[in-house]
């Protein structure tokens, strides 16, 4: 399954993302983790969620982001839920949004996540009207 957390820039994404990686980490038989983008993160998680550094990796564009959440998976079953923080910053750089792009990057993920029994929430900065009608399904509740 896949959800996303939608706002514009300081609408509380990243906190509602901490509370729902804190949430599931409570409940997890298995692996929570929490990939972002920079190490803001490592003080507001706790110690048995693996936090990830993209930037630490290399990883921009979709193919790459894809590639690396797959490899992960594939690496470690014990995996149950993913979550991503900063989504168009990894996918398209640090000001551009490609919103149909995103669409394609979400569709392909869940497919992945629903293959591997994972659980996935990325935060997207945009409203919920700026995604196509395809992905506005996925939006978590709260937005």
């Amino acid at each position: 399954m896949i959800k996303l957390i939608v706002g514009s820039r300081g609408s509380g994404k990243t906190k509602r993302l901490i509370s729902a990686v804190s949430a599931a980490a409570e409940v997890s038989k298995g692996n929570v983790v929490c990939i972002e983008k920079g190490d803001s993160l490592r003080f507001d998680l706790k110690y048995n969620i693996r936090l990830i550094d993209i930037n630490e990796y290399g990883v921009t564009g979709p193919d790459a982001y894809y590639g690396f959440i797959a490899g992960l998976l594939a690496g470690n079953y014990d995996i149950t839920d993913v979550f991503g923080d900063a989504t168009f910053k990894i996918l398209c750089g640090k000001d551009d949004k490609d919103a149909r792009g995103l669409a394609d990057f979400v569709e392909k993920l869940g497919l992945l996540a629903k293959r591997a029994g994972v659980n996935v929430c990325l935060t997207v900065s945009c409203g919920p009207d700026d995604l196509p009608e395809r992905i506005q399904g996925l939006i978590a509740a709260g937005n």
